[in-house]
């Protein structure tokens, strides 16, 4: 990698590795598995631990794993499932902690480098340029305002920390993407850091209103909003809606791919009934069904 070995040295004891092991009967189980591995990044001297969040869903043991060899219990303290990021805690523990700086100083093709756990103390390194810095969605109705997408690979597990080229951390490593020029995304540090007193003290981020949520993974699919899954016992497949089935509205307003879902659905709250006309094989359908919110479904 082309990152400087002085600064990787630098990284390498705030960067901790996570096993953790899920509740039994857990909702995300079926999703993601009963037995998960990660990487964190050591935000704060009091043992705060950022990672990507859909790694502790349902943590019933969370193992931290340092670099000299020691291994600490941690707990989830705070989540945001908007962003995605989660933040643990580790009572009684000295943990080298990482310099924070900001993905707003980034520009397209500055140079960057992750950092991951490989094993409870190995880690690697991967270097590379950014590529992309703006708005990201997703297929599990997710969507960044600001995302860090680049060419530096995920050198382990995902989770992890994004450096600049001066040592500081401007991200957390979440994905790795498929294409030319996109390795991985990085969900930016200062979506922690705007938010860092509000998570500490609530744990999540009370200030904001609940968005709806159906539970279903979509796809743009020829100007038309596919529905690709379901999850199982959320509200769209308690609803009604099935996989193939094809958004075309929400309430009176047409959806033309998955930003306008999104943005349409995100204007109910977790709770409201939300109507769709969806299109299933030849059929055009009106189906109305009882939004839910993410975080109290997978609690």
């Amino acid at each position: 990698m082309d990152a400087p070995l002085d600064l990787i040295q630098d990284v390498l004891p705030g960067t901790v590795a996570l096993a953790v092991r899920v509740r039994k009967g857990h909702r995300s189980i079926a999703i993601l598995g009963e037995e998960r591995m990660g990487s964190g990044a050591v935000a704060d001297s009091r043992g705060y631990i950022l990672t990507a969040n859909y790694l502790v869903l349902g943590a019933g043991e969370i193992t931290v794993g340092l670099t000299d060899g020691r291994t600490v219990e941690a707990r989830v303290a705070a989540r945001d499932y908007e962003s995605g990021l989660a933040l643990l805690r580790v009572e009684e523990a000295a943990l080298a902690t990482l310099r924070i700086g900001s993905s707003l100083d980034l520009t397209l093709g500055d140079p960057v480098f992750a950092v991951a756990s490989t094993g409870q103390a190995e880690r690697r390194g991967s270097g590379g340029l950014v590529t992309y810095l703006g708005e990201f969605d997703a297929e599990w109705e997710y969507k960044l305002e600001r995302a860090i997408v680049s060419t530096a690979e995920n050198p382990g597990y995902a989770g992890g920390p994004l450096f600049d080229n001066r040592g500081l951390m401007v991200g957390i490593v979440s994905l790795n993407l498929g294409g030319i020029g996109q390795a991985s995304l990085a969900i930016p540090v200062e979506t922690y850091q705007l938010q860092r007193l509000e998570l500490l003290e609530h744990g999540g981020i009370v200030s904001r209103p609940r968005r709806a949520w159906l539970g279903c993974y979509v796809q743009n699919d020829e100007g038309e909003v596919l529905i690709a899954g379901l999850v199982p016992g959320g509200p769209a497949e308690v609803g009604g809606l099935k996989q193939g089935d094809r958004i075309l509205e929400v309430g009176f307003c047409s959806v033309s791919g998955r930003r306008d879902l999104y943005e349409e659905l995100w204007k109910y709250r977790a709770g409201e009934r939300v109507t769709l006309t969806i299109r299933r094989g030849e059929e055009r359908l009106k189906v109305s069904l009882q939004s839910g919110e993410r975080e109290a479904f997978f609690r």
